[in-house]
């Protein structure tokens, strides 16, 4: 067990540094960003009405509880720190587990005095342990900001407990799929959903008289992210709600461990669909053949970029019609919309998630192709009359159709937010008009991750899966809270989804458009002539 213990704790020590110090990153800009941003008890209590005034606020925020400065920074930042947490719990369970039967090792470790249970419970500890110093780590960048101890406690525990859960989540994810491709998209589909169900439990729940706290709704209870954010840290302190997460992280890795001794070696709980006797024309080619592989996922990405779409409209039409007058607010929406107004603000916000998630889909197209790679199925597609270039030039071409799907239907959904509204078909118009202008430029902004994962992946290989997903949450936190937190232009404008065109008023500030344009362009191209050299590397 120690042994098997060491080797998870050697192989993850970079990525789980990564996680851990990236979510104290966010907790620490997040103290610093609502001190500056929301600095006056006035500020904060103004934001506050705004959300009850504006609910579906809720299904990207915590659960408000005051407006004091320690609880107020906590329902702008505590289902994020959660959500970090998550990852990388459900992505340690299922690399441990399901992704050491596909590569084979599983077997041989079985093989050994070790038998088939220890290498589970040994994943399971190393997830404890990961997920308690990210808890400690969150606490004590609360406790360095002069936050009282007790809140500082129970608002890491809150995000180590959502981790625990999740780490059980992607453990049965791993028993009942056959990949670790299938096991990972399970469990992100089911923590996404929580996240929502989550976010729609706060707010259907009920404002205070004050207009300063919520109660949740009884939907609230049904998610890991509601029972986080109902310890209220800096309010009411309670931590019985993470009893829940317990409860659920023991019965579910009590239930993976039945599964593992119940099932042979590689198997799964849900068979793998049979294949066809005869495969269609679209296989004829490479091109086919990588559409075929991440056909499913690359739906997935644009499901999510049309319900962002959606939420950007509707909610920018809500704000227009509610006619907040909140300076803070206002200031962090002139900033994200170069002084544009405050639904031209919203419609930025939401279509840099849009861009954030066609950044995720060109990434894992890219890492589909080193997975392929590392496994040796690549080798046979290059024995076919199919060289280096044109294999990787099939992954680019591939990622880039995903990012266009994706904000293509980010616009689609912002289309059909604004089809039913009530207000005037100027205002409409030009709020689909915003969202085509943001969503152009996020295809330029995600198209640099795609060519700088590229490289990444010729000239050095093993790093294209940690580097990648690590520069795209780089990415999310300059881009998506940058300006909530105050940091400076020239800072958010690092991330590329920060740094694309803008409507502000009736005119379009291109900003580093053709910067973007230009870095994909190079990018792809040296991606591609160093390839020539490139040998496959297993």
């Amino acid at each position: 067990m120690s042994a098997l213990l060491r080797q998870r704790l050697q192989r993850d020590r970079l990525q789980l540094l990564l996680w851990i110090l990236g979510t104290a990153a966010l907790a620490a800009s997040a103290v610093g960003g609502a001190e500056q941003s929301y600095g006056t008890q006035r500020d904060r209590t103004e934001v506050l009405a705004a959300v009850m005034a504006n609910p579906v606020i809720l299904l990207f925020r915590g659960l408000p509880s005051g407006a004091d400065r320690e609880a107020f920074t906590l329902f702008l930042i505590l289902p994020f720190l959660a959500l970090m947490a998550a990852f990388m719990s459900t992505f340690l369970a299922v690399r441990h587990t399901r992704m050491e039967e596909e590569s084979a090792r599983a077997e041989l470790v079985g093989a050994t005095p070790a038998g088939r249970i220890a290498p589970l419970v040994a994943t399971i500890v190393h997830g404890t342990a990961a997920d308690t110093a990210l808890a400690l780590v969150v606490a004590v960048v609360f406790l360095g900001a002069g936050f009282p101890p007790l809140g500082a406690l129970v608002a890491g525990a809150a995000a180590g407990a959502v981790g625990l859960s999740f780490l059980a989540v992607g453990l049965v994810a791993g028993q009942l799929l056959r990949t670790s491709r299938a096991a990972n998209s399970l469990a992100v589909w089911v923590l996404l959903l929580t996240f929502l169900i989550g976010g729609v439990g706060n707010a259907l729940g009920t404002p205070s008289d004050d207009l300063q706290s919520i109660t949740s709704s009884w939907l609230t209870w049904l998610s890991p992210f509601g029972w986080a954010e109902n310890t209220r840290p800096f309010a009411d302190d309670a931590p019985w709600p993470l009893a829940l997460c317990l409860i659920v992280a023991v019965a579910l890795g009590a239930a993976a461990v039945a599964l593992q001794s119940a099932r042979d070696v590689g198997e799964s709980l849900i068979p793998q669909r049979a294949g066809r006797v005869e495969a269609r024309a679209l296989l004829s080619s490479s091109t086919g053949l990588v559409w075929r592989l991440t056909w499913s996922s690359l739906v997935g990405w644009c499901i999510g970029g049309l319900v962002t779409g959606l939420l950007a409209t509707s909610l920018a039409s809500v704000i227009d019609r509610v006619g907040t007058q909140i300076p803070a607010v206002e200031a962090v929406m002139a900033a994200l919309s170069k002084n544009g107004s405050l639904q031209q603000g919203m419609v930025v916000i939401f279509f840099l998630i849009v861009g954030v998630l066609a950044a995720c889909a060109a990434v894992q197209t890219v890492c589909r192709a080193r997975q392929e790679e590392a496994r040796g199925t690549a080798e046979a597609v290059r024995a076919s009359p199919v060289g280096r270039v044109r294999w990787l030039a099939d992954y680019l071409l591939v990622a880039f159709a995903g990012v266009v799907l994706v904000v293509a239907s980010g616009v689609l959904g912002a289309v059909l937010g604004v089809a039913g509204s009530a207000t005037d078909p100027t205002f409409r118009t030009d709020l689909v008009r915003d969202a085509a202008v943001s969503g152009g430029g996020q295809i330029a902004a995600a198209s640099v991750y795609l060519v700088v994962t590229a490289l990444v992946f010729v000239l050095a290989p093993r790093w294209t899966i940690g580097l990648g997903w690590t520069l795209v949450l780089a990415g999310v936190v300059l881009g998506l809270f940058g300006a909530l937190f105050g940091l400076p232009d020239w800072v958010v404008s690092i991330s590329p989804i920060a740094d694309v065109p803008a409507v502000s008023g009736d005119t379009i500030d291109v900003k580093g458009l053709w910067w973007l344009i230009l870095a994909s362009v190079a990018g792809a191209a040296a991606s591609l002539t160093l390839m020539k050299r490139r040998e496959l590397a297993a």
